[in-house]
Protein backbone atom coordinates (compact mmCIF):
# COMPACT_ATOMS: atom_id res chain seq x y z
CA UNK A 1 0.00 0.00 0.00
CA UNK A 2 1.12 3.61 -0.80
CA UNK A 3 0.59 5.34 2.89
CA UNK A 4 0.67 9.72 3.50
CA UNK A 5 2.07 10.39 6.83
CA UNK A 6 0.72 13.34 8.15
CA UNK A 7 3.22 15.27 10.82
CA UNK A 8 2.98 18.65 12.18
CA UNK A 9 6.84 19.26 13.04
CA UNK A 10 9.79 19.43 10.64
CA UNK A 11 11.39 15.69 10.12
CA UNK A 12 13.69 14.07 10.90
CA UNK A 13 14.13 13.80 13.34
CA UNK A 14 11.75 11.63 14.92
CA UNK A 15 12.80 8.68 16.67
CA UNK A 16 9.69 6.93 16.49
CA UNK A 17 7.75 8.31 13.34
CA UNK A 18 11.64 7.23 12.17
CA UNK A 19 11.28 3.60 13.30
CA UNK A 20 7.81 3.47 12.10
CA UNK A 21 8.51 4.46 8.13
CA UNK A 22 11.18 1.73 8.24
CA UNK A 23 9.08 -0.78 9.43
CA UNK A 24 6.27 -0.19 7.09
CA UNK A 25 8.75 0.50 4.02
CA UNK A 26 10.77 -2.73 4.79
CA UNK A 27 7.31 -4.93 4.63
CA UNK A 28 6.78 -3.62 1.15
CA UNK A 29 4.73 -0.80 1.99
CA UNK A 30 5.13 2.96 0.45
CA UNK A 31 5.81 6.12 2.82
CA UNK A 32 5.56 9.28 1.81
CA UNK A 33 5.65 11.75 4.39
CA UNK A 34 4.21 15.47 4.71
CA UNK A 35 6.11 17.67 7.27
CA UNK A 36 7.32 21.30 7.87
CA UNK A 37 9.99 22.71 5.72
CA UNK A 38 12.92 23.93 7.72
CA UNK A 39 15.65 26.18 6.26
CA UNK A 40 18.58 24.44 4.16
CA UNK A 41 16.36 21.22 3.67
CA UNK A 42 15.17 20.33 0.45
CA UNK A 43 11.27 20.60 -0.19
CA UNK A 44 11.28 16.96 -1.85
CA UNK A 45 13.82 14.48 -0.07
CA UNK A 46 13.69 10.85 -1.77
CA UNK A 47 15.58 8.59 1.00
CA UNK A 48 16.15 5.04 1.39
CA UNK A 49 12.59 3.93 2.94
CA UNK A 50 10.64 7.43 2.25
CA UNK A 51 9.64 10.64 0.30
CA UNK A 52 9.47 13.54 2.86
CA UNK A 53 7.38 16.33 1.28
CA UNK A 54 8.64 19.66 3.32
CA UNK A 55 6.19 22.24 3.53
CA UNK A 56 6.95 25.78 4.62
CA UNK A 57 5.05 27.34 7.47
CA UNK A 58 4.62 31.34 8.61
CA UNK A 59 5.17 31.88 12.12
CA UNK A 60 1.43 33.09 11.81
CA UNK A 61 0.27 29.61 11.31
CA UNK A 62 1.91 27.92 13.45
CA UNK A 63 0.94 29.84 16.33
CA UNK A 64 -2.29 29.42 14.68
CA UNK A 65 -2.33 25.64 15.88
CA UNK A 66 -3.57 25.95 19.13
CA UNK A 67 -6.47 27.53 18.27
CA UNK A 68 -7.67 25.35 15.36
CA UNK A 69 -11.20 24.00 16.55
CA UNK A 70 -12.13 27.80 16.90
CA UNK A 71 -10.30 28.85 13.55
CA UNK A 72 -9.91 26.98 10.86
CA UNK A 73 -6.52 28.58 9.57
CA UNK A 74 -4.47 25.79 10.39
CA UNK A 75 -6.63 22.85 8.38
CA UNK A 76 -7.21 25.42 5.58
CA UNK A 77 -3.43 25.02 5.35
CA UNK A 78 -2.94 21.30 5.89
CA UNK A 79 -6.18 20.91 3.88
CA UNK A 80 -4.32 22.33 0.77
CA UNK A 81 -1.07 20.34 1.36
CA UNK A 82 -3.28 17.38 1.13
CA UNK A 83 -5.27 18.08 -1.89
CA UNK A 84 -2.06 18.60 -3.76
CA UNK A 85 -0.28 15.60 -3.02
CA UNK A 86 -3.42 13.83 -3.52
CA UNK A 87 -3.55 15.35 -7.04
CA UNK A 88 0.48 13.96 -8.06
CA UNK A 89 -0.41 10.49 -6.05
CA UNK A 90 -2.85 8.18 -5.37
CA UNK A 91 -2.76 6.92 -1.60
CA UNK A 92 -4.37 3.72 0.06
CA UNK A 93 -4.09 5.14 3.64
CA UNK A 94 -3.39 8.78 5.71
CA UNK A 95 -1.47 8.26 8.89
CA UNK A 96 -1.76 11.22 10.76
CA UNK A 97 0.71 11.76 13.85
CA UNK A 98 -0.99 13.23 17.29
CA UNK A 99 -4.27 14.52 17.34
CA UNK A 100 -4.36 17.80 15.79
CA UNK A 101 -4.37 16.83 12.37
CA UNK A 102 -6.80 14.12 12.96
CA UNK A 103 -9.95 16.08 11.06
CA UNK A 104 -7.34 16.39 8.01
CA UNK A 105 -7.00 12.93 7.71
CA UNK A 106 -10.51 12.13 8.46
CA UNK A 107 -11.98 14.93 5.17
CA UNK A 108 -8.99 12.65 3.55
CA UNK A 109 -10.96 9.36 4.10
CA UNK A 110 -14.10 10.53 2.90
CA UNK A 111 -13.05 12.70 -0.04
CA UNK A 112 -10.53 10.32 -1.54
CA UNK A 113 -11.67 6.50 -0.04
CA UNK A 114 -8.59 5.77 1.85
CA UNK A 115 -8.06 4.39 4.85
CA UNK A 116 -7.27 6.64 7.98
CA UNK A 117 -5.33 5.97 10.56
CA UNK A 118 -4.69 7.88 13.88
CA UNK A 119 -1.56 7.81 15.89
CA UNK A 120 -1.49 8.66 19.52
CA UNK A 121 1.39 9.55 20.96
CA UNK A 122 -0.01 11.79 23.72
CA UNK A 123 -2.99 12.19 25.74
CA UNK A 124 -3.36 15.56 23.50
CA UNK A 125 -6.29 17.42 25.21
CA UNK A 126 -4.56 16.77 29.14
CA UNK A 127 -1.16 17.57 27.41
CA UNK A 128 -2.70 21.36 26.29
CA UNK A 129 -4.30 21.24 29.32
CA UNK A 130 -0.45 21.55 31.54
CA UNK A 131 1.17 23.52 28.91
CA UNK A 132 2.21 27.07 29.87
CA UNK A 133 1.24 28.74 26.75
CA UNK A 134 -2.74 27.22 26.71
CA UNK A 135 -2.75 28.76 30.67
CA UNK A 136 -2.18 32.53 29.30
CA UNK A 137 -5.05 34.49 28.63
CA UNK A 138 -4.70 34.29 25.38
CA UNK A 139 -4.32 30.36 25.23
CA UNK A 140 -7.51 30.29 26.91
CA UNK A 141 -9.16 32.19 24.60
CA UNK A 142 -7.74 29.95 21.87
CA UNK A 143 -8.20 27.01 23.46
CA UNK A 144 -10.68 25.19 25.37
CA UNK A 145 -10.22 21.91 27.19
CA UNK A 146 -13.60 20.76 26.46
CA UNK A 147 -13.56 21.08 22.99
CA UNK A 148 -10.31 19.14 22.87
CA UNK A 149 -11.92 16.36 24.84
CA UNK A 150 -14.95 16.01 22.57
CA UNK A 151 -12.61 16.46 19.64
CA UNK A 152 -10.56 13.32 20.37
CA UNK A 153 -13.81 11.44 20.89
CA UNK A 154 -15.01 11.98 17.85
CA UNK A 155 -11.81 11.74 15.79
CA UNK A 156 -11.29 8.06 17.64
CA UNK A 157 -14.47 6.76 16.88
CA UNK A 158 -14.23 7.70 13.29
CA UNK A 159 -10.21 6.10 12.68
CA UNK A 160 -10.09 3.13 11.05
CA UNK A 161 -7.20 1.92 13.06
CA UNK A 162 -6.05 3.94 16.44
CA UNK A 163 -2.74 3.69 17.56
CA UNK A 164 -0.89 4.39 21.33
CA UNK A 165 2.10 3.85 22.63
CA UNK A 166 0.99 2.16 26.68
CA UNK A 167 -1.96 0.12 27.62
CA UNK A 168 -2.95 2.63 29.86
CA UNK A 169 -3.48 4.87 26.78
CA UNK A 170 -5.95 1.85 25.09
CA UNK A 171 -7.67 1.69 28.54
CA UNK A 172 -8.31 5.43 28.30
CA UNK A 173 -8.81 5.20 24.55
CA UNK A 174 -11.85 2.63 24.82
CA UNK A 175 -12.72 4.46 27.71
CA UNK A 176 -14.16 7.02 25.33
CA UNK A 177 -16.22 4.27 23.91
CA UNK A 178 -13.71 3.25 21.06
CA UNK A 179 -13.93 -0.71 20.28
CA UNK A 180 -10.90 -2.53 21.74
CA UNK A 181 -10.57 -4.35 18.66
CA UNK A 182 -10.26 -1.07 16.79
CA UNK A 183 -6.94 0.03 18.81
CA UNK A 184 -3.57 -1.20 18.60
CA UNK A 185 -0.43 -0.89 21.29
CA UNK A 186 2.69 0.13 19.33
CA UNK A 187 4.92 1.23 22.03
CA UNK A 188 8.20 3.48 21.58
CA UNK A 189 10.85 1.06 22.68
CA UNK A 190 14.20 0.44 21.14
CA UNK A 191 15.44 -0.16 18.16
CA UNK A 192 18.08 -2.91 19.01
CA UNK A 193 20.00 -2.47 16.00
CA UNK A 194 20.77 1.19 16.22
CA UNK A 195 21.59 0.96 19.84
CA UNK A 196 24.44 -0.41 21.34
CA UNK A 197 24.73 -1.39 25.82
CA UNK A 198 27.07 -0.05 27.21
CA UNK A 199 29.56 -2.64 28.75
CA UNK A 200 28.51 -2.16 32.54
CA UNK A 201 31.71 -2.24 34.85
CA UNK A 202 31.72 -2.42 38.29
CA UNK A 203 29.51 0.58 39.89
CA UNK A 204 31.35 2.66 41.53
CA UNK A 205 30.23 3.35 45.55
CA UNK A 206 32.73 6.07 46.42
CA UNK A 207 30.23 8.73 44.55
CA UNK A 208 26.83 8.04 43.58
CA UNK A 209 26.00 9.48 40.28
CA UNK A 210 22.25 9.93 39.02
CA UNK A 211 21.49 10.87 35.61
CA UNK A 212 18.76 12.63 34.24
CA UNK A 213 18.35 13.15 30.04
CA UNK A 214 15.50 15.46 28.21
CA UNK A 215 13.25 18.15 28.65
CA UNK A 216 13.54 20.02 31.50
CA UNK A 217 10.25 21.83 32.61
CA UNK A 218 7.78 21.57 35.52
CA UNK A 219 6.27 18.85 34.40
CA UNK A 220 9.64 16.82 34.46
CA UNK A 221 9.61 16.48 38.36
CA UNK A 222 13.42 17.67 39.06
CA UNK A 223 12.75 20.53 41.24
CA UNK A 224 12.05 17.33 43.46
CA UNK A 225 15.51 15.35 42.79
CA UNK A 226 16.99 18.75 43.64
CA UNK A 227 14.97 18.56 47.19
CA UNK A 228 16.24 14.75 47.54
CA UNK A 229 19.68 15.73 46.98
CA UNK A 230 19.73 18.54 49.71
CA UNK A 231 18.23 15.55 52.31
CA UNK A 232 20.72 13.10 51.04
CA UNK A 233 23.59 15.80 51.50
CA UNK A 234 22.40 16.68 55.39
CA UNK A 235 22.73 12.68 55.61
CA UNK A 236 26.42 12.41 54.68
CA UNK A 237 25.25 10.13 51.45
CA UNK A 238 28.05 11.34 48.96
CA UNK A 239 25.90 11.51 45.30
CA UNK A 240 26.34 13.56 42.12
CA UNK A 241 23.19 14.39 39.84
CA UNK A 242 24.53 15.01 35.93
CA UNK A 243 21.32 16.77 34.73
CA UNK A 244 21.62 17.08 30.57
CA UNK A 245 19.25 18.80 28.59
CA UNK A 246 17.52 22.21 28.52
CA UNK A 247 13.89 24.05 28.68
CA UNK A 248 12.02 26.83 30.14
CA UNK A 249 11.89 25.48 33.76
CA UNK A 250 15.71 25.24 33.33
CA UNK A 251 16.33 28.66 34.90
CA UNK A 252 14.24 27.80 38.00
CA UNK A 253 16.08 24.65 38.68
CA UNK A 254 19.36 26.79 38.89
CA UNK A 255 17.53 29.04 41.18
CA UNK A 256 16.69 25.72 43.31
CA UNK A 257 20.04 24.24 43.09
CA UNK A 258 21.65 27.55 44.39
CA UNK A 259 18.85 28.34 47.40
CA UNK A 260 19.65 24.47 48.68
CA UNK A 261 23.40 24.87 48.18
CA UNK A 262 23.65 21.81 46.18
CA UNK A 263 26.24 23.22 43.39
CA UNK A 264 28.83 20.73 44.39
CA UNK A 265 26.44 18.18 43.62
CA UNK A 266 24.61 18.97 40.12
CA UNK A 267 26.38 19.60 36.86
CA UNK A 268 24.04 20.91 34.70
CA UNK A 269 25.49 20.03 31.38
CA UNK A 270 22.56 21.54 28.71
CA UNK A 271 21.16 19.98 25.59
CA UNK A 272 23.83 17.33 24.46
CA UNK A 273 23.65 15.04 21.14
CA UNK A 274 23.89 11.47 23.05
CA UNK A 275 26.87 10.26 20.99
CA UNK A 276 28.20 13.60 23.68
CA UNK A 277 27.23 11.95 26.81
CA UNK A 278 28.27 8.05 26.76
CA UNK A 279 30.90 8.27 29.54
CA UNK A 280 28.04 9.94 31.77
CA UNK A 281 26.13 7.23 30.90
CA UNK A 282 29.07 4.95 31.69
CA UNK A 283 29.05 6.30 34.56
CA UNK A 284 25.85 6.37 35.74
CA UNK A 285 24.67 4.19 39.05
CA UNK A 286 21.20 5.06 38.10
CA UNK A 287 19.25 6.81 35.95
CA UNK A 288 16.33 8.88 36.72
CA UNK A 289 12.44 9.51 34.86
CA UNK A 290 11.01 11.76 37.77
CA UNK A 291 7.75 12.98 35.40
CA UNK A 292 4.95 15.02 37.75
CA UNK A 293 2.15 12.18 37.43
CA UNK A 294 -0.70 13.24 35.81
CA UNK A 295 -3.34 12.41 33.21
CA UNK A 296 -0.80 12.88 30.59
CA UNK A 297 2.20 11.07 32.03
CA UNK A 298 0.10 8.37 33.07
CA UNK A 299 -0.48 7.12 29.37
CA UNK A 300 2.07 7.74 27.41
CA UNK A 301 6.14 6.34 27.83
CA UNK A 302 9.44 8.09 27.09
CA UNK A 303 11.61 6.30 24.88
CA UNK A 304 14.77 6.71 27.06
CA UNK A 305 13.56 4.05 29.90
CA UNK A 306 13.97 1.37 27.22
CA UNK A 307 17.11 2.86 26.61
CA UNK A 308 18.62 3.02 30.10
CA UNK A 309 17.86 -0.30 30.69
CA UNK A 310 18.89 -1.83 27.16
CA UNK A 311 22.08 0.08 28.29
CA UNK A 312 22.66 -1.63 31.55
CA UNK A 313 21.52 1.39 34.01
CA UNK A 314 18.99 0.80 36.53
CA UNK A 315 16.08 2.53 36.46
CA UNK A 316 14.57 5.01 39.75
CA UNK A 317 11.25 6.19 38.54
CA UNK A 318 8.32 8.43 39.83
CA UNK A 319 4.69 6.67 40.01
CA UNK A 320 3.47 7.19 36.59
CA UNK A 321 1.12 4.20 35.95
CA UNK A 322 3.24 3.23 32.82
CA UNK A 323 6.41 3.64 34.46
CA UNK A 324 6.02 1.75 37.67
CA UNK A 325 4.24 -0.73 35.85
CA UNK A 326 7.19 -1.74 33.11
CA UNK A 327 10.19 -1.16 35.39
CA UNK A 328 8.52 -3.61 38.19
CA UNK A 329 7.45 -6.14 35.33
CA UNK A 330 11.22 -6.12 33.82
CA UNK A 331 12.56 -5.81 37.55
CA UNK A 332 14.72 -3.27 36.23
CA UNK A 333 14.30 -0.91 39.09
CA UNK A 334 12.28 0.70 41.99
CA UNK A 335 9.79 3.85 41.73
CA UNK A 336 8.91 6.77 44.29
CA UNK A 337 6.24 8.84 44.76
CA UNK A 338 6.67 12.07 42.63
CA UNK A 339 6.22 14.80 44.89
CA UNK A 340 7.81 12.76 48.00
CA UNK A 341 11.49 13.30 47.60
CA UNK A 342 12.36 11.42 50.98
CA UNK A 343 11.16 8.64 49.27
CA UNK A 344 13.62 9.25 46.58
CA UNK A 345 16.54 9.71 49.03
CA UNK A 346 15.44 6.74 50.90
CA UNK A 347 16.59 4.67 48.14
CA UNK A 348 19.33 6.32 46.21
CA UNK A 349 20.76 6.10 50.33
CA UNK A 350 19.68 2.18 50.67
CA UNK A 351 21.45 1.64 47.04
CA UNK A 352 24.19 3.77 48.00
CA UNK A 353 24.81 1.32 51.03
CA UNK A 354 24.07 -2.29 48.94
CA UNK A 355 25.28 -1.53 45.46
CA UNK A 356 25.41 -5.11 44.78
CA UNK A 357 21.42 -4.56 44.24
CA UNK A 358 21.90 -2.67 40.97
CA UNK A 359 23.77 -5.84 39.37
CA UNK A 360 20.23 -7.28 40.11
CA UNK A 361 18.50 -4.60 38.20
CA UNK A 362 21.08 -4.23 35.18
CA UNK A 363 20.26 -8.01 34.19
CA UNK A 364 17.08 -8.07 34.35
CA UNK A 365 16.34 -5.25 32.95
CA UNK A 366 18.34 -5.54 29.80
CA UNK A 367 16.72 -9.05 29.19
CA UNK A 368 13.44 -7.45 29.25
CA UNK A 369 14.39 -5.14 26.11
CA UNK A 370 16.07 -8.00 24.35
CA UNK A 371 12.78 -9.87 25.31
CA UNK A 372 9.77 -8.00 24.77
CA UNK A 373 10.31 -4.32 24.86
CA UNK A 374 12.31 -3.62 21.64
CA UNK A 375 11.10 -2.34 17.97
CA UNK A 376 11.59 -5.33 16.59
CA UNK A 377 8.34 -6.48 18.24
CA UNK A 378 6.42 -3.55 18.47
CA UNK A 379 7.18 -2.71 14.56
CA UNK A 380 6.02 -5.99 13.87
CA UNK A 381 3.11 -4.96 15.69
CA UNK A 382 2.75 -1.96 13.63
CA UNK A 383 3.51 -3.41 10.02
CA UNK A 384 0.00 -6.61 11.50
CA UNK A 385 -1.86 -3.62 11.97
CA UNK A 386 -1.73 -2.68 7.90
CA UNK A 387 -1.69 -5.91 7.20
CA UNK A 388 -5.67 -5.94 8.45
CA UNK A 389 -6.22 -2.45 6.45
CA UNK A 390 -5.31 -4.27 3.29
Amino acid sequence: MKVLMLLDHVFPPDTRVENEIKSLAEAGHEVHIACFHKEGEPLVEKTHYCTICRNPISKFMYKASVGVLKFPFYFNYWRSIVDVLFANEKYDVVHVHDLPLAKVGYEAKCKYGVHFVLDLHENWPVLLQLSKHTNTFLGKLLSSNDQWVRYEREMCGLADKVIVVVDEAKARVCGLGVEPEKVKVVSNTLNLDQFDPIERKEFKTDKFRMLYVGGINYHRGIQYVIQAISLLKKKGVEVHFDLVGDGSYLGDIRRLINELRVQDNVTVHGFKHYTQICDIYEAANVALIPHVKSGHTDNTIPHKIFQYLYAGIPMIVSNCDPLVRIVNETRGGESYRFDHPEELAEIVARLYSHPEQLNNYVLHGRQAVIDKYNWKVDGAKLVGLYEGLA
